[in-house]
């Protein structure tokens, strides 16, 4: 008999629900979110299970590492498509776990992708960098206000991130330690992006795809080692609509005999792409004539954020092909 198994997983301990083709619960416990613990509660159970949802949650990666190395059928579960039944009065953890192997047991569960172990750690670097650039942008407004508060003078960002900046002196003692806690801040991310950058080329400059990715109009070092990525296996994905989709350059809208009732969730995707994809857009229309031109078309029925979105779309599907295939960009082929 297949058994299905269930785990809410939460910030301390895992709620785990083992059941039957029956629904009947043969296990229902909860134990600390400890990797031996879980293992050991499923067990006597291993050879029979189906496999072991497991929440996407903040917090997921060790939980289904372990499973996997243990042996266990891993499912990622795709939390913001599970829909809960609307007439139940009352669910807690118990319900939720036993939920997830009900939906599995009926082959309704929403799974998601697990990013393979071996690379995640070189994607999540990707993020990083991603993390530090907006902290060091958030500095450097806070010292242009600081700076503007006191003298009434506006600088450029770049002009703080050049080597040779020297800040202006004015105020006291407690105003100038204020500025240069503020330099040293921004210099010491911007050291630690550069060393970031530099061991992802080192990781990625060998790669066929990589080197595709940057022959996009717009696309350089960061934007194709954002969109390699995050992208993960590119086989994942059907065709290049889902692909589209996934990076959220296709519109979010719903209607109803003609008329738009609202927009579904815009938000479903991966927003890393979602950001590649739109900068790729901004620069592909200063460097390619015919992107620009599709743009200024397009621009010109709509407006200026659907007509960016649109060549984003374009440049997603040129990219989903340029991975898929192996081959470089053709320009000819994107805007036939």
């Amino acid at each position: 008999m297949t058994l299905y198994c269930g785990i809410d997983l939460h910030s301390n301990n895992s709620v785990i629900c083992v059941i039957n083709d029956k629904d009947l619960r043969l296990l229902e416990t909860k134990v600390d979110n400890k990797a031996e613990l879980v293992i050991k509660a499923l067990s006597r159970y291993k050879k029979r299970l189906k496999a072991v949802a497991v929440e996407s949650t903040y917090n997921w990666y060790w939980l289904v590492d372990s499973l996997k190395e243990a042996g266990f059928n891993v499912l990622l579960v795709n939390t913001a498509k599970v829909v809960q039944y609307s007439g139940l009065k009352r669910t807690d953890d118990r319900y939720d776990a036993f939920h997830l192997a009900h939906l599995m047991r009926l082959d309704i569960l929403p799974t998601g992708y697990i990013y393979p172990k071996a690379t995640r750690g070189l994607r999540d670097l990707v993020r990083k960098r991603i993390q530090l650039v907006q902290d060091r942008s958030r500095e450097i407004i806070r010292l242009k206000s600081f700076i503007q508060l006191h003298t009434g003078e506006t600088i450029k960002a770049t002009s703080v991130k050049a080597k040779k900046f020297s800040l202006p002196v004015f105020g006291d003692q407690n105003t100038q330690l204020s500025l240069k806690s503020s330099i040293i801040v921004i210099r010491s991310l911007t050291q630690q992006i550069k060393a970031i950058e530099k061991a992802i080329l080192q990781q990625l400059e060998s790669s066929e795809s990589f080197t595709n990715l940057k022959t996009v109009p717009g696309i350089g070092d960061v934007l194709a080692e954002t969109i390699l990525l995050e992208t993960g296996d590119i086989r994942r994905f059907d065709g290049p609509g889902n692909f589209a989709s996934y990076a959220r350059c296709v519109e979010s809208r719903r209607t109803s005999n003609g008329k738009t009732k609202g927009q579904n969730n815009r938000k479903n995707g991966n927003r890393y792409l979602a950001w590649a994809f739109i900068e790729a857009a901004n620069f592909a229309i200063r460097r390619s004539e015919k992107a620009k031109r599709f743009y200024q078309q397009k621009s010109k029925a709509t407006n200026v954020v659907v007509a960016r979105k649109a060549l984003a779309h374009k440049i997603a599907r040129a990219c989903y092909w340029i991975m898929r295939k192996g081959e470089a960009y053709d320009e000819s082929r994107l805007f036939a």
